[in-house]
């Protein structure tokens, strides 16, 4: 049985993507990159539960939100961190706080499609299916074929459904309502982030 007492990463992700998503979706929304950090910082975890199979995702994803969150002390909003790029003409370099909010994007546009599959296939103690379909609906079309190969072997190592369950310190039920609120929460946020991009014409598949 989860200690309730004891760390529950699903319940500090999905409390504070509810909050992103309240600031995303005021009239004039002003995301702080500090606020939006901390939050992306919460599910990294996610990444290291899954084993080998992301664990190129789980280090691409942590330095990137890294870097996020060291740009917060010196930027406001993600709006003015895009525009500075704008400015300097160094969004598509690597390294830039602009490429990074993408990868850091996509990282959680894994996760809540990951959570739709694991919510759908309920009673299957496997993540492979879950975890592969999420995998080729959002990393898959931006990694060549050397990655996709070695994530395709690392989905035999996935830990089972009630192994990450016990990792994450959750029972099936609790597990259930978490993930789904952050789907829920994690919509409005990441449409917030393509409009961003696609109204600054950067576009969101680069």
């Amino acid at each position: 049985m989860a200690d309730s007492n004891a760390e529950r990463p699903l319940r500090k992700i999905s409390t504070a993507f509810k909050e992103l998503a309240v600031t995303v979706s005021s009239p004039s929304p002003e995301v702080p990159v500090a606020q939006f950090s901390h939050a992306c910082s919460l599910v990294s975890p996610l990444f290291g539960c899954l084993g080998i199979a992301f664990k190129f995702a789980e280090m691409d994803y942590v330095a990137k939100v890294d870097d996020l969150a060291k740009a917060s002390s010196s930027v406001s909003t993600l709006v003015v961190m895009v525009d500075k790029d704008i400015e300097a003409n160094c969004v598509r370099k690597a390294g830039s706080h602009t490429r990074n909010l993408l990868r850091v994007k996509r990282g959680l546009d894994m996760v809540r499609a990951l959570f739709v599959e694991i919510i759908a296939s309920e009673g299957d103690n496997s993540l492979k299916d879950p975890a592969s379909k999420s995998y080729a609906q959002v990393f898959a079309p931006h990694h060549g074929w050397a990655i996709r190969k070695a994530v395709a072997l690392g989905m035999y190592a996935l830990p089972t459904r009630s192994q990450l369950l016990t990792m994450l310190n959750e029972q099936e039920a609790e597990a259930k309502i978490e993930m789904q609120s952050y789907v829920n929460a994690s919509a409005p946020v990441i449409a917030y982030l393509d409009n961003l991009f696609h109204s600054k014409q950067l576009g969101i598949d680069w």
